[in-house]
């Protein structure tokens, strides 16, 4: 299964320093255990389309050999650590979970 979460940053926090530590957040918790892969990444420079969203600033996609990694992956503490610590910065969080 796949899981996709989309994040918009808080104009606030649209610095060099505060995106910074944010990337390295994604980082680390790409490497979570369960994880088969994973990567992070800024909305894309695509051509304009109607169906296209680009309003995000970050995604993260991970890919999970069955539901039951993911659910351990979800209640990881590292996965925590990721959410306790950068929460602050989102304005708004969307999460599509493909199986």
């Amino acid at each position: 299964m796949q899981h996709h979460v989309y994040f918009w940053i808080k104009d606030e926090h649209k610095n060099t320093e505060t995106l910074a530590s944010f990337e390295k957040a994604l980082d680390a918790v790409c490497v979570v255990p369960n994880i088969a892969s994973g990567g992070w990444g800024k909305s894309a420079a695509t051509p304009e389309r109607p169906v296209t969203d680009k309003s995000f600033d970050y995604a993260i996609y991970l890919t999970f050999d069955s539901i039951a990694k993911h659910d351990a992956y979800q209640v990881h503490p590292e996965h925590d650590v990721f959410v306790d610590g950068y929460k602050h910065l989102w304005e708004s969080v969307r999460i599509m979970d493909v199986e």
